[in-house]
């Protein structure tokens, strides 16, 4: 709507410099929102969103988030490795930090719709409710990434960039003279800034918490030096001579193990997952469609459903290193319809049929 107030979540960099700049050109009153965060280069990332709002003349709010994104993001990171799990901080950021404490922030300057940067679309349904769908440039979606939204955050959140394929934005970029201004492509996760998780860990003074290496018979092969070193299906660093490789399967917090196998045994087309959450009404179960394990996972056809109250996907091809504590996205065709929290791998005793 030409002449409404809208927020956008500035970071500095091109994608959302150029959502802002597309946002004024369509008639917005564009009013820029910057969250300080406990990560490094803050300082760096502030000053080229203030050259941005310059450039674009529009206000600018630097919104203190440091406190909050501890609590409820870094805190979760850590306690998901502590626990063996591997989690993805950007969904939980991207749901209760960016459209949530942010937009809230937003609301009190009388701002009630935020757009940001993200490789994703928005559209109504025939009911009236909000969809989510991939971003056209399958290399750049991140709708995996917004999983977690509700249905309410979507209604107020505008994507300026979810039809537009990377290079056609920094060519926006160009021709809008916001190249030398903007700054590199974000990190994944934005407060490790390239930092390992192991030297992460040792900054925040967790200790090595030894313990052993062992098959999915109970043999003792090898010792490792703390579970948050691991990752599911990795090879490196095992330091476990043999014939063929060995790679980590599963990460036992309860006996601070690491649990290794070889190559084959990767492979599973069963997954329990938890906390399912659908977008709009619980379709019937099973549900037939696509999903995705990781944030660059391949969709593959599956279907979730239950069993005594236990909530499971079935894949139709056998996956590699399915990752507890990662989020798998639902998708019928490029629509986002739900997700759910990765458990464990392997049969249960009864079929789902």
């Amino acid at each position: 709507m030409r002449g409404e107030k809208i927020g956008i979540a500035l970071s500095g960099g091109v994608d959302s410099s150029v959502s802002a700049a597309l946002l004024q050109e369509q008639g917005y009153r564009v009013h820029g929102f910057f969250m300080r965060l406990p990560v490094p280069g803050t300082e760096e990332q502030a000053r080229r969103v203030r050259a941005v709002a310059r450039k674009l003349a529009i206000p600018l709010f630097l919104i203190d988030l440091a406190k909050y994104f501890s609590d409820r993001v870094i805190a979760y990171f850590v306690d998901s490795y502590l626990q063996g799990l591997t989690p993805n901080p950007c969904v939980i950021c991207n749901r209760r930090i960016k459209f949530g404490l942010l937009a809230e922030e937003m609301r009190k300057q009388g701002v009630h719709r935020m757009a940001t940067g993200h490789y994703a679309r928005i559209e109504c349904s025939a009911h009236g409710l909000p969809l989510l769908r991939r971003g056209l440039d399958s290399k750049k979606d991140q709708s995996y990434f917004l999983c977690r939204l509700s249905g309410s955050q979507l209604q107020q959140t505008v994507l300026p960039l979810g039809g537009l394929a990377k290079e056609e934005v920094r060519r926006m970029a160009a021709a809008r003279q916001l190249n030398d201004i903007h700054g590199p492509e974000s990190q994944d996760v934005c407060f490790l800034a390239g930092e390992t998780i192991p030297s992460f860990f040792t900054a925040h003074g967790l200790r090595e918490r030894p313990g052993d290496i062992v098959t999915a018979g109970g043999r003792v092969i090898g010792r490792h030096r703390g579970l948050w070193r691991y990752t599911i299906g990795q090879r490196r660093g095992l330091n476990l001579p043999d014939a063929t490789p060995w790679y980590v399967r599963e990460l036992d917090a309860e006996n601070n193990r690491v649990m290794v196998c070889k190559g084959e045994e990767l492979l599973t087309r069963r997954v329990m997952i938890s906390d399912v959450r659908w977008h709009g009404e619980e379709p019937p179960l099973p549900w037939h469609g696509l999903v995705q394990i990781r944030g660059r996972h391949t969709p593959s056809p599956a279907r979730v459903g239950q069993i005594g109250g236990k909530w499971y996907i079935d894949f139709d091809q056998s996956q590699r290193a399915v990752t507890p504590g990662q989020f798998a996205v639902f998708y019928r065709q490029d629509v986002l319809v739900g997700s759910g929290i990765m458990l464990r791998s392997g049969y249960l005793e009864e079929s789902p049929g």
